[in-house]
């Protein structure tokens, strides 16, 4: 026989309202939506760094799936009455400006310039990758069919993103 506890079970513990909720999603919309503005200005000056032609083409497609998902972001905005706040930001821009960093540390040595500019991007796909998972959770709380798709949309590329860098750095370590 099982023994009761004093500890409710994890849904048992869930009991947002529905303001608490969609000012959690905001200010962490609001995070990963000033990243992306971040990275949207900042990658392009790296094109011109990379080497390796497949990966400028990554980085100038990653680009355009950037601006894509900061537009599906603003229609999230507007469909919960909002406008982007400035919240922290510091953590994924603080990895973004790390990377940035470490390519230029890389100076002269071409190869490990490209794969510091590999290796960041990856760990930035993969932050936005788990940031759009744990909104998309939440967003069906929201019960908004639209902003759930939008955020899919925005997981799916990211995802891809990461996959296609994934290929990149493989065929770039192996040839």
């Amino acid at each position: 026989m099982a023994e009761k506890t004093n500890h409710p079970n994890a849904w048992d513990r869930i009991h947002l309202g529905s303001e608490r909720l969609k000012l959690f999603f905001l200010k962490h919309l609001d995070r990963i939506y000033a990243a992306k503005v971040h990275l949207v200005h900042k990658l392009p000056l790296i094109i011109d760094e990379a080497r390796f032609k497949d990966l400028r083409n990554a980085i100038a497609e990653t680009v355009g799936n950037v601006e894509k998902q900061i537009a599906r972001m603003q229609l999230i905005y507007t469909l919960l009455d909002s406008d982007p706040s400035k919240g922290s930001i510091n953590g994924l821009s603080g990895l973004i400006e790390d990377a940035f960093e470490a390519v230029q540390e890389q100076k002269g040595e071409p190869e490990l310039q490209d794969l510091s500019i590999i290796f960041y991007l990856q760990n930035i796909e993969s932050i936005e990758m788990a940031s759009f998972q744990i909104l998309q959770m939440a967003a069906i709380r929201l019960h908004n069919q639209h902003i759930n798709r939008l955020l899919r949309e925005n997981y799916e590329e990211a995802k891809s993103d990461r996959t296609l860098l994934l290929l990149i750095s493989s065929k770039y370590i192996i040839s």
